[in-house]
C-alpha cells in the first residue's frame, strides 16, 4: 500500500510536468524500497505503456502525431530496447545506477535546451526512404537508451523530431507518445524473458501513477508557465540526485 500511496503522489508530480517520469519512478523504488535496480527499470520501462498508450489517444484526438514517422522510429527503437534489456544484466549495479543518472542528468539539460532555446524544427518535407533510414539510425539509439536505463527519453525523442523529422512543437510532443509506446512494450519483453519483473510491483506502479498523472495533467494549465519550465527540468535532476546517493 506504501508503494500505490508513494506511486501516488509521484503521479500527482509527473502529470504536473508531463516529462521525466520513468526516471523517478525507478529512483524511488530503489532508493525507499530497496528495489533491485534491474528489477526497478525492467518495472519502470513496462509502467510507460499506460501512459503511451493514454497520450497516444489524447494527442490523436488533437492530431498532433505524425503516424508514419512515429510508427517507424518507435519499432526501430523498440528493437534497440530489445537488444539492451538483455544486455544490461552484464551491467553490474552500482555502475548501473550511476549510468542512468547520467542519463537523467543529460535528460534534463536536453529539456531546459528544448524549452530554453528552441522554437522549432526546420521544416523537411522527407520522402519514405529518408524516413525509414533516419527512423532506423535514430530509433536504435534512442531505444537503447530507454531499455538501457528503464527512462521515456522523452526530451531526447523530442529534440529528435524537432531537428531530424522536422516535426513541429506540437507534433514532436504527441508523436512522442507514440514512440515511447513500442520501445516500453518491445524492451520490456526483454526484461520479461530475463527475470527482472514483479509483476504485483508492476501492477502497484502502474495504479498509483496512473491515478496520480490523472489528477496532476489538470493542473498543468492552472499553475505558472514558469513553475511548470522549472519542475519540467527539475524532475530528471531530483531522480538522478536520488540515485547517485544510493550510489555512494
Amino acid at each position: 500500500m506504501l508503494i500505490i500511496i508513494t506511486m501516488v503522489i509521484l503521479g500527482l508530480l509527473l502529470g504536473f510536468v508531463g516529462a521525466g517520469g520513468a526516471g523517478v519512478t525507478l529512483a524511488v523504488l530503489v532508493a525507499f524500497f530497496n528495489i533491485p535496480i534491474h528489477v526497478a527499470i525492467g518495472t519502470s520501462l513496462l509502467g510507460l505503456i499506460s501512459t503511451a498508450l493514454f497520450g497516444s489517444i489524447s494527442h490523436t484526438r488533437e492530431k498532433n502525431i505524425d503516424f508514419k514517422i512515429g510508427s517507424f522510429l518507435g519499432l526501430s527503437g523498440g528493437i534497440g530496447a530489445l537488444i539492451d534489456s538483455f544486455c544490461v544484466k552484464y551491467i553490474p549495479e552500482s555502475n548501473l545506477s550511476l549510468l542512468t543518472s547520467i542519463a537523467l542528468i543529460s535528460s534534463s539539460i536536453i529539456l531546459w535546451i528544448r524549452i530554453s532555446i528552441m522554437t522549432n524544427g526546420k521544416e523537411k518535407n522527407l520522402r519514405l526512404k529518408s524516413i525509414i533510414l533516419r527512423a532506423l539510425f535514430f530509433g536504435i539509439i534512442l531505444g537503447s537508451i530507454s531499455g538501457l536505463f528503464g527512462i521515456a527519453s522523452s526530451a531526447f525523442i523530442q529534440i529528435t523530431l524537432l531537428l531530424a523529422f522536422g516535426l513541429d512543437l506540437r507534433k514532436s510532443a504527441g508523436t512522442t507518445m507514440l514512440v515511447i509506446l513500442p520501445i516500453s512494450l518491445i524492451g520490456g519483453i526483454g526484461y520479461i524473458a530475463n527475470g527482472y519483473i514483479d509483476v504485483l510491483l508492476l501492477i502497484k506502479v502502474i495504479l498509483g501513477t496512473s491515478f496520480g498523472t490523472y489528477i496532476g495533467a489538470k493542473f498543468t494549465n492552472r499553475l505558472s508557465p514558469l513553475i511548470l519550465k522549472i519542475a519540467m527540468i527539475s524532475v530528471p535532476l531530483i531522480g538522478a540526485i536520488i540515485l547517485i546517493s544510493t550510489h555512494n
